[in-house]
């Protein structure tokens, strides 16, 4: 089935799958984005990513650091926020966006565009709470369980909490819960 165009410019089908790693626990907490990731996907097929380093200029706490190993030395030359997210902006447009653990994403991205004086007002979906309506009897609905799960071993060259890698990840993940969700919607019509 091929994808419709919407009014916009991009596909009916299109969602943006979003990840990023933060310098701390949550945007709330005075975190900031320093990696982001981002995969377009139509119907079954990616179409696009994007991915950035971004030089906020703030420590990183050591929490942070011991999850995805990104250093300040890492972020030295990498662009500013005012640079990135207008081309975030840019790559998601009108598309819906998905994150595994959609609140936390949502949440670090709206601070970082609100500092810039940005909004976005695209929906949220959250593969997290899909899979847990759609895969009660996991043991978790970590990000790698979930995967496991539904697509099998990740590629060997998956870098975990790395901003690409686990939006490919997430990416993989929304694909899988849509044709659940569809199977179960066919199924009961």
């Amino acid at each position: 089935m091929k994808a419709e165009k919407n009014e916009k410019g991009g596909h009916e089908d299109r969602v943006v799958v979003v990840d990023v790693e933060t310098t701390g626990f949550s945007a709330r907490q005075g975190g900031r984005v320093i990696e982001v990731g981002l995969v377009a996907v139509e119907g079954k097929l990616v179409v696009g990513e994007f991915a950035t380093l971004v030089d906020c200029g703030v420590p990183i706490s050591p929490w942070a650091f011991r999850i995805h190993g990104i250093n300040r030395s890492m972020l030295a030359g990498q662009p500013r926020p005012a640079e990135v997210w207008p081309q975030v902006m840019d790559f998601i447009g009108a598309s819906p966006l998905v994150a595994h653990n959609a609140p936390f994403d949502r949440g670090c991205v709206g601070q970082e565009l609100s500092l810039l004086g940005l909004t976005l007002a695209n929906p949220w979906h959250c593969t997290v709470r899909l899979a847990r309506r759609l895969l009660p009897g996991l043991p978790n609905h970590r990000l790698e369980t979930v995967y496991r799960h539904l697509c099998g071993t990740p590629p060997a060259a998956v870098r975990r909490h790395r901003a690409l890698d686990d939006a490919r990840l997430a990416a993989g993940i929304w694909t899988a819960l849509k044709r659940i969700r569809e199977q179960e919607e066919n199924a009961g019509g």
